[in-house]
């Protein structure tokens, strides 16, 4: 079979694109750089809209392990695009199709990537080894084009839209989790700890699962009137510090089987061993800035069962974007700030600042 190459398209992409490039901390600029060129396996695609999260806020203050150097690096790891240019060998897209993408693609060779754990991948940040995490151990989507592995690119149905799109990749990170803990919540009562995009989206995919309850937690209204919206039975207000009697009230007689935590607060792990009753499970997708405070004892002593996950392994960006498609799970109603690319430093700013309550902000180059 003849294989579409990138110098067979390179007449159709222009050789410079404007791109957001972190110079320093804090000091994100929108130039002018070369445009990519897939390699073999790889593709190009012409980014549609590209959502940020807490990550990229941290990125910019200061440069995680294995990101690459001042000057260079275009960070954006939440993007959704159409594809222009295929590299050799590959034959799964089209050009033109319209793809979601998922931000870790494995090295493919250890242990963790063969168990599909590849977003623990044992060569993580070995680009020579063939790992790649879009936007931040390589280039990502704060940019017109964008290259990624065919691997970790999914065609986008008809009747997924960018906004739907750019969210696959956080409803992937709960579906991940979900995967872990088992994968079966049908008839379970589930709490969620914070109303952000994950758990926003998580609410979503444990509803199309089947569970019987969603008790939504979180510390303001507007996002857990959007939890409501999007599916949770009963919404939490935990500003007046009764949060674990209040779930435990709603949960009722039978107790809380799962709790999953995706706030970051660093009260949350103590009050989610507190809320789930004996003998459930804890889920933890949040990251946190210090260690936090947990009686392992209590957890020992009620018999349950304590999981992390990171980020979108186990192909469930592809097993996400179908609930999508199918209309149970719903990710556009979470944006709620765009911006253009050149605006880039004031969007930042909205989300830093929480200037009108951003839940997800996305760049349109």
């Amino acid at each position: 079979m003849a294989y579409a190459t990138s110098e067979a398209q390179s007449a159709t992409v222009p050789a410079t694109m404007r791109a957001a490039v972190l110079f320093g901390p804090g000091d994100l600029r929108v130039v002018r750089k070369p445009t990519p060129r897939p390699g073999p396996g790889e593709v190009l695609v012409r980014v549609a809209m590209c959502g940020t999260c807490g990550t990229d806020l941290k990125i910019q203050a200061h440069p995680f392990p294995n990101q690459p150097p001042f000057g260079e690096f275009t960070p954006g790891h939440e993007w959704t695009g159409t594809v222009v240019a295929l590299g050799e060998t590959v034959d799964e897209l089209h050009l033109g199709d319209r793809v979601a993408s998922e931000v870790h693609k494995g090295c493919g060779r250890c242990e963790n990537c063969v168990l599909g754990m590849y977003t623990a991948c044992l060569n993580y940040g070995s680009v020579a080894k063939g790992h790649r995490t879009s936007g931040l151990t390589t280039d990502g989507g704060f940019a017109e084009y964008v290259v990624h592995h065919v691997t970790a690119l999914f065609p986008l149905p008809d009747n997924v839209s960018w906004e739907d799109a750019v969210l696959v990749t956080t409803a992937g990170t709960g579906l991940y989790g979900l995967d872990a803990i088992g994968g079966y919540v049908a008839g379970d009562t589930v709490v969620v700890i914070g109303p952000g995009p994950v758990g926003l989206m998580t609410v979503q995919l444990c509803k199309a699962l089947g569970a019987e309850r969603v008790i939504l937690v979180g510390t303001r209204q507007s996002r857990l009137e959007l939890g409501a919206r999007l599916g949770a039975d009963v919404v939490v207000d935990a500003r007046p510090g009764n949060a674990v009697a209040a779930v435990r009230e709603a949960a009722g007689k039978r107790g809380v089987d799962l709790v999953i935590e995706a706030s970051g607060a660093a009260e949350a792990p103590q009050q989610c061993i507190e809320m789930v009753r004996r003998g459930g499970k804890v889920l933890v997708v949040a990251y946190y800035k210090e260690p936090v405070r947990l009686d392992l004892g209590r957890a020992v002593r009620e018999d349950i069962t304590l999981y992390g996950t990171r980020g979108e392994g186990g192909n469930n960006v592809r097993r996400a974007l179908s609930l999508v498609a199918q209309g149970k799970v719903r990710g556009g109603e979470l944006v709620t700030h765009r911006f253009p690319l050149e605006q880039i430093q004031e969007g930042f700013r909205v989300l830093r600042e929480r200037e009108g309550d951003p839940i997800k902000v996305v760049f349109v180059p």
